[in-house]
């Protein structure tokens, strides 16, 4: 792409700046919208990376777009990879100018900067990652103790306190996994399932980063979960593992095994029928993520069904399983098809306001964004992203959000309120 007299090797910043903030081709492909094979086609300079990804990308580094590219970039162009006319010398010398100017942008979006550091806002996955690799010292806990210090951890997830959160899932894992170890029977069971719920609340704090401990975190929650051998956390840990499966491309392999798991539940039960109901929404928005309209639809019927033959259970740890909640998962599968319209009759009818928890319904307000922004509805589009804030301010954080809140800072035509939205939420740094 021609910057002024110079032109920009786009494949070596994005590969330069993933390297220096410890990014995975997936991650990058999060925020630019594309998968991680088509980011490695993008380093090598076998594709070409477009305008509004460009802007994405610049959002999720908490970076000005003028770092990214010397000069302001008119809309809708490609970028090439092509050397500077000026000689191989000052391509290189430029090059390497941009990507520490991207490097030092990523450092404060992924943490590598100390927590409080003024180069970024605080992640609240930083704490944790070192948690998951070597868990801090801890003595057991009374159960009672242990079930009190779990439940204050999910209000904080359900509230998206996420700095909260991140501050005391160590020593909760800690406490957890030290519990258990040293206690048997009935105690040990329980330590055992606050230990998976625990490891559920990390991973899903990582997934909302786009930080890859969320893998490591979906592993050890299920593992904990079938060595307590209670249903309801077996089906939560196979849900967020699930999710990480599709964040890295393998959805048939994440359908397989929320199928199989939803299969495995005794849907006579209230409390293992709601789980299942979450495992087969999930599982219709991984296979909607693959255009198979088919199943993804055909998962929606069944989980709707199942909310239709008993009342709502409260009580599930992130995510409840409700007719509402079928109708948010509906607008995001219709969205994930490439069918957006189909889902303003959906949205219609919502009423966002009656689910329980701020988590659960900023996440709508996000489906009903992302939306409208399909459609080119750009002035309720904001509306949405704006009740998101309203319902819980660190929600509107996530690099996903800044990303949507990005594409309507940089359109042709301004809507009014999206700047200011922008700087409060990171999506535009100071």
């Amino acid at each position: 792409m021609d910057v002024g007299s110079t032109r920009v090797d786009i494949g070596s910043i994005l590969r330069g700046a993933r390297c220096a903030a410890r990014l995975t081709q997936a991650q990058v492909g999060q925020a630019c919208g594309y998968s991680a094979s088509a980011v490695s086609r993008i380093e090598s300079g076998r594709m070409r990376l477009d305008h509004a990804a460009l802007v994405r990308f610049a959002a999720f580094l908490n970076l000005p777009l003028d770092r990214l590219i010397a000069t302001p970039v008119p809309g809708g162009p490609m970028v090439d990879t092509v050397e500077c006319p000026s000689g191989e010398e000052d391509a290189v010398r430029r090059r390497e100018l941009l990507t520490g100017a991207l490097a030092a942008g990523a450092t404060a979006v992924v943490g590598a900067a100390p927590a409080g550091a003024a180069s970024g806002p605080f992640d609240p996955v930083v704490g944790l990652e070192d948690a998951l690799f070597r868990l801090p010292s801890a003595a057991p806990v009374p159960p009672a103790r242990l079930v009190q210090q779990a439940a204050a951890a999910r209000s904080d997830f359900c509230a998206a306190r996420y700095t909260s959160l991140g501050r005391a899932l160590p020593g909760l894992l800690a406490a957890a996994s030290a519990t258990r170890d040293a206690s048997s029977g009935r105690a040990r069971e329980q330590a055992g399932m606050v230990l998976a719920r625990a490891y559920v609340l990390a991973a899903e704090l990582a997934l909302k980063q786009h930080n890859d401990a969320a893998w490591v975190a979906a592993d050890r929650a299920l593992t904990a979960a079938r060595a307590s051998g209670h249903p309801v956390p077996i089906g939560e840990s196979s849900r967020v593992l699930a999710i990480t499966m599709r964040r890295s491309g393998r959805c048939p392999a994440a359908v397989r095994l929320l199928t199989q798991e939803a299969a495995d539940l005794d849907v006579g039960r209230s409390s293992t029928g709601a789980v299942r109901t979450t495992l087969l929404l999930t599982a219709a928005y991984t296979a909607a993520t693959s255009r198979d309209r088919a199943t993804a639809l055909g998962l929606l019927g069944e989980a709707q069904e199942e909310t239709e033959r008993r009342q709502a259970v409260p009580g599930l740890f992130t995510v409840d399983a409700s007719r509402t909640q079928v109708d948010v998962y509906r607008i995001g599968v219709l969205n994930a098809l490439g069918t957006p319209d189909e889902g303003v009759k959906v949205a219609a009818r919502l009423n966002i306001d009656r689910m329980p928890t701020a988590e659960r319904r900023a996440r709508a307000w996000t489906d009903t964004a992302r939306m409208w922004h399909a459609l080119g509805d750009h002035p309720q589009t904001f509306a949405a992203l704006r009740k998101v804030e309203q319902e819980a301010p660190q929600e509107a954080r996530r690099p996903a959000v800044r990303a949507l809140t990005a594409d309507l800072l940089y359109l042709p035509a301004r809507v009014p309120g999206v700047r200011e939205f922008a700087a409060r939420t990171g999506a535009l740094p100071d």
